[in-house]
């Protein structure tokens, strides 16, 4: 018998809090344990708004190096240190994903870097292509097109025999099929509606590529301020914070 497996959306919002949402955040559980996709600024916020313990998470897989997608680990991490966490904590993203998360808890918290804790923050650099067993997760990371000063992916993620995709931050890119096909779950950014802007995707572009995309199903995310104003029109699921859904 297969265990259920719970996708929470503790954050679905763009940079900028757009409709007064989280910035990205999805918490993934299951028998295997707790796993955060990307960590936005405002995640411990959102994880303790509800009621989700982020002394439970285990794993942390970044898609790219920009605040609302990693910028919440700095507190995670603090958090876990004056919550008194004991096991290790991994952190798994593009390289040069430790340097970038250790300057950012230095320019937020100087000194932070030098404390000794009781847990270990252990860092793995996601090679692009190349499947990579991170916990309880088998991850596969795809190049995509977002400049954020490190490389950005999609991640293509088997946890407990399902398999959840995530677009991450990119305008299109062939590699999104690669990403996207036969998963369970295809997590996807519409930031704009029908506007190209560059680095990011619309909805039109994804349900033009949906067929080829491949996935069971599809939820849209990181919707800016002019897909919000037209998601009733949207054809795929959208998120919302909070949204739970089973696979």
């Amino acid at each position: 018998m297969t265990t259920p497996i719970a996708l929470r959306f503790l954050g679905s919002g763009d940079a900028f809090g757009s409709g007064g949402r989280f910035q990205t955040c999805m918490h993934l559980s299951g028998a295997g344990g707790a796993v955060l996709i990307d960590c936005g600024a405002s995640s411990l916020i959102a994880m303790k708004r509800d009621g989700v313990d982020p002394g439970d998470v285990d794993v942390v897989l970044l898609t790219h190096l920009h605040v609302d997608h990693f910028g919440g680990v700095p507190f995670l991490i603090l958090d876990a240190q004056f919550s008194r966490r004991a096991r290790p904590l991994l952190i798994a993203g593009p390289p040069g994903v430790r340097a970038r998360v250790e300057t950012a808890m230095e320019a937020l918290f100087p000194g932070s870097t030098a404390v000794q804790r009781k847990f270990e923050v252990e860092f793995i650099e996601l090679a692009e292509r190349r499947a990579a067993r991170v916990g309880p997760a088998t991850v596969t990371a795809l190049p995509v097109v977002h400049a954020s000063g490190a490389p950005p992916y999609a991640l293509r993620v088997d946890y407990g025999g399902r398999i959840i995709a995530y677009s991450g931050d990119t305008e299109w890119a062939e590699s999104l099929i690669g990403a996207a096909r036969g998963a369970d779950l295809f997590v996807c950014e519409a930031y704009m509606f029908d506007r190209p802007v560059k680095f990011h995707l619309d909805y039109k572009t994804v349900e033009a590529q949906a067929e080829r995309l491949g996935a069971r199903r599809i939820i849209l995310t990181h919707m800016g301020r002019d897909m919000l104003a037209r998601e009733a029109e949207a054809r795929f699921e959208r998120a919302h914070d909070g949204l739970v859904v089973m696979l």
